[in-house]
């Protein structure tokens, strides 16, 4: 392998000019990548897992020369004989782990490595065996003793490949991982490098819009694990209910395409681990399991138990070769050959032109924009953080958010699955522009990742094809056809929506969207500090919204920054004081929108506080959060916590105790309105 084997950023910047000054507008479909199998790697009856997560060596190649360790084959030996390494920590982002400025701001490609074993028992038993990355971003090569297995393009989703035959069993193995974080015009999310004078000489400096900083490293776990030689490759499915009797519509593709010989028994348990429900298929692999009596899945505060799972139990197996004796299990009697279990919620989903419904009933959305974020790690998967964050939006009342701006780990779609919190699963396209042939590539791909990835989770509501692209620009509405389009026929279940911030009559890519959600900061980056110019100012955009398209229309972000502690009477910008004023006049707004019955929720920017790229404008990063980086709670939180639950669907009986404290007796409240101004 030489030089021209990595895609660096000077050869993928060459191709996206090329590109755009060959199309234009003209946008074609046709050549989109499929991706296969991925399944979230368990252990089971027929399969072993082993993690790689823990230290590894990293070596921070010289920006000016990017491709240096292909040149000289960093991958053939271990890294320590080419270069000095230091630990760092897997999953992680790598940036904030030294005290070293140069490694944090770093552009280009950066190297792991580590040994691990591999038992002789997995030669043995004949088993296949795959290496899983959760995600690196953002495009990574992966060799495994000198040999490459994988390459992949764009961060925060996950890949894997098959590697029997590169391992050493009873043996040690070497992993090395190339990664490089640049971004371009032609990636997913987009970005620049420039050539900059520095005292010394000259530096690569990335560049990007969007408003978060661009953690990279191998920010979740890294898996191997087996499989038989035939096995459950992949599984799509879909539920409903009618009546009290629920249903589950499965369709198992198996690693072989010669399936008449096989049976999947599909069997399906409830929290108690009850059988509840089974169905068998020969051939096509395919069938129902009906539930009687089903327990839905609902989604917080909807139902005393939200976020109801099943487990469903795939058993793929050879047709049956002999009887089976009578009252023995349905499996016996023929050869089991993979056993595969997941979570199922059961729920139906629908969409007109005024409201969003789940299980036949209509849905208010109240929610957040978050980040994958927190001091240390950055992006890295964190078990303890994700169950701080779970706790804290059931605490606040929230029944939602939006995974901005990228895909997140699949643990935490599995969290919300559990916890019955409602997701818009959005893809990496933030802040997109120069639109290309190319990039409508890249983004289709992101997508079909995505959607693949998390298709069969309940939580997942809605599709976000992009965040605050300049859809004012005339090739949006072409491209933006295409990418609704294309995420449509992939899926057409659930509805398609875009964070939108451009005007309402500039705006060329709702006309493509099932429901429109738009981003507005009134009161913060314009007519800062008015607190008078936001309630109807937001009514009449979310009006302007439903009257242009006839769908229903959310509010995907509003917010103001606020330094913890920091309190200004009469309220003032970034106070904690100013926030929560903030708050109350969207309130006002949301709620004199719900009568109008087309809008449909209300998204805060942002849950937590959260790290982005320096500048004059940010201190210590963006502060929107009604919660610190560290997860304690800003004023605004409580009274966020409030309107949230007060507007939960169970009632005054679900209340929290501490949702008020005590003042003064309720017949003593005062009966006449406030004047929040």
């Amino acid at each position: 392998m030489n030089e021209s084997a990595v895609v660096t950023f000077m050869v993928m910047g060459v191709i996206g000019y090329m590109v755009n000054a060959v199309y234009g507008a003209m946008f074609t479909s046709g050549n989109e990548s499929t991706t296969e199998g991925l399944l979230y790697p368990i252990e089971s009856e027929t399969r072993e897992r082993k993690t790689l997560d823990g230290m590894w060596n990293f070596v921070r190649s010289d920006s000016n020369h990017p491709s240096q360790g292909i040149r000289e084959k960093w991958f053939s030996d271990d890294l320590a004989r080419f270069r000095k390494t230091i630990d760092m920590p897997v999953p992680g982002s790598y940036n904030d782990i030294t005290e070293d400025a140069a490694l944090r701001d770093h552009v280009g490609t950066v190297w792991y490595d580590r040994k691990f074993f591999v038992p002789r028992a997995w030669e043995k038993s004949g088993d296949r065996v795959f290496i899983r990355f959760g995600s690196v971003h953002y495009d990574a090569i992966v060799w495994i003793n000198g040999e490459q297995v994988a390459k992949h393009e764009i961060g925060h989703l996950p890949f894997e490949a098959e590697v029997t035959k590169v391992l050493k069993y009873g043996a040690e193995n070497r992993i090395t991982v190339l990664c490089d974080n640049v971004l371009l015009q032609v990636t997913i999310p987009q970005g620049k490098v420039d050539n900059q004078a520095i005292d010394n000489g000259v530096e690569l400096v990335q560049s990007y819009t969007f408003d978060f900083f661009n953690y990279a490293g191998i920010h979740r776990s890294v898996f191997l694990y087996t499989v038989p030689q035939v096995y459950i490759r992949d599984v799509v499915v879909h539920t409903g209910y009618k009546g009290n009797e629920g249903h589950v519509d499965y369709q198992i593709m198996a690693s072989t395409n010669e399936t008449s010989d096989l049976q999947v028994l599909v069997q399906l348990y409830d929290r108690n681990g009850t059988l509840v429900g089974s169905d068998s298929s020969e051939g096509k692999l395919q069938g129902t399991v009906a539930i009687p009596q089903v327990k839905l899945w609902w989604p917080y505060l909807m139902d005393p138990e939200p976020g109801y799972l099943y487990t469903m139990e795939i058993t793929l197996s050879t047709t049956k070769s002999n009887k089976t004796p009578k009252g023995e299990d349905e499996a016996a009697g023929k050869n089991v050959l993979d056993v595969y279990r997941m979570k199922v919620g059961i729920r139906t989903l629908s969409w007109n032109n005024t409201s969003f419904l789940i299980n036949e009933k209509p849905i208010y959305f109240r929610g957040f924009g978050r980040h994958e974020d927190s001091d240390i790690r950055g992006k890295g998967l964190d078990y303890a953080l994700l169950t701080k964050d779970f706790n804290l939006l059931k605490w606040v009342g929230a029944n939602a958010y939006r995974t901005s701006h990228y895909p997140y780990s699949e643990e935490s779609m599995q969290f919300a699955d559990e916890h019955g919190i409602m997701i818009i699963d959005e893809c990496p396209s933030v802040d997109t522009e120069n639109y290309s042939q190319i990039l409508l590539q890249k983004h289709k791909s992101s997508i079909e990742q995505l959607i693949h990835r998390d298709r069969n989770h309940p939580s997942v509501v809605m599709w976000s094809i992009a965040n605050e692209p300049r859809t004012s620009q005339s090739k949006a509405d072409a491209y933006f056809a295409a990418v609704a389009e294309y995420t449509k026929k992939l899926d057409p279940t659930r509805p398609i929506t875009a964070a939108i911030a451009v005007n309402v009559n500039d705006d060329l890519a709702a006309q493509h969207l099932d429901i429109v959600s738009f981003n507005r900061y009134n009161a913060w980056y314009s007519n800062a500090g008015r607190l008078n110019m936001i309630t109807n100012r937001v009514v009449e955009e979310a009006q302007a919204w439903n009257k242009k398209h006839n769908k229903p229309v959310l509010m995907s972000e509003y917010g103001a920054d606020t330094m913890e502690g920091l309190h200004m009477l009469p309220a003032y910008i970034w106070s904690e004081d100013y926030q929560t004023r903030v708050f109350s006049q969207h309130f006002k707004a949301f709620d004199a929108l719900r009568k109008q019955h087309f809008f449909i929720g209300e998204f805060v920017w942002n849950f937590a506080d959260f790290k982005t790229a320096q500048t004059y404008t940010r201190v210590g990063g963006n502060k929107k959060g009604i919660f610190t980086r560290n997860r304690q709670p800003k004023a605004a939180a409580y009274l966020l916590r409030q309107r949230y639950h007060a507007l939960g669907e169970l009632g005054k009986s679900h209340l929290p105790d501490d949702l008020f404290l005590y003042t003064v007796p309720d017949d003593h409240m005062m009966a006449k309105e406030r004047t929040e101004l």
